[in-house]
């Protein structure tokens, strides 16, 4: 079984902020405006994929983020949300898997509760607390860059990952990663390889655990990191080179 992992945001779809060209196509409406697109050829190649390889979106996302997603090619049958905290299949989030992963992250929820009460305090915070799932946290700041230091100096990081993707904040405890996900998803499905995109410090445990990872040109520097996962030349939107370079590989098996 060849399984295809994927992240979503920015690296399969991107916001209405990205310019991705005018042949493109809408994928995601909240409250009635469309706020997420792909390219036409992204969802050609993603066709075409969908025909010879099991697709399972990974996200960082929550299932009801994840459901407001149609890529028009039919739905998939699982999908990890959550940052790999919840397995959804078919349409649904499995209670097996989500008490599974409770039990991974139960060292880390002395330091999952010690950053709430730091965070509600926080002034530079500019957006609501959120305890995703009870697996992470989630919110937005100024400064997030100082905000993350910060936090780092009084949460164990042998317990806890903290860190920022602009001015969204995170802390998520360490077993609760994509990498740990694909382990988990390997064991459930016997899968015999793993190809898996990413464009972000979420995605770094995912591509290294992958058996073929692909991220985006300058991911390796930029993350200041051994990375075994193929860096695409940058000449086209990444889901285009990303899927391309992923059909290579399936005909290669």
């Amino acid at each position: 079984m060849v399984v295809f992992c994927t992240d979503l945001d920015n690296t399969i779809i991107y916001s209405y902020k990205h310019d991705i060209g005018d042949r493109k196509r809408n994928v995601e409406l909240y409250q009635g405006r469309e706020i997420s697109f792909i390219t036409d050829k992204t969802y050609d190649l993603l066709r075409e994929i969908k025909n010879n390889i099991i697709i399972i979106p990974t996200s960082t996302r929550t299932k009801e983020q994840y459901d407001r997603i149609d890529l028009g090619i039919g739905a998939f049958e699982y999908a990890l949300v959550c940052n790999g905290g919840l397995l959804i299949k078919q349409g649904k989030s499995d209670a097996d898997w989500y008490e599974e992963s409770l039990k991974l992250i139960e060292e880390s929820i002395e330091d999952i509760e010690k950053s709430l009460l730091v965070l509600e305090k926080d002034e530079r915070r500019k957006f609501e607390l959120r305890f995703i799932e009870k697996l992470f946290v989630f919110t937005k700041c100024n400064n997030p860059g100082d905000v993350v230091n910060e936090l780092k100096q009084q949460l164990d990081c042998s317990k806890v990952n903290v860190f920022n993707n602009g001015e969204k904040v995170y802390v998520v405890p360490v077993n609760l990663s994509k990498g740990m996900a694909l382990k988990r998803l390997r064991k459930l499905l016997d899968i015999d390889y793993i190809i898996a995109a990413g464009d972000s410090e979420f995605d770094i445990t995912m591509v290294n655990e992958a058996d073929f990872g692909i991220v985006p040109n300058g991911f390796v520097e930029k993350y200041d990191l051994v990375c075994k996962a193929k860096e695409m030349a940058g000449n086209a939107v990444f889901s285009e080179e990303l899927l391309e370079e992923c059909l290579k590989i399936r005909r290669s098996k």
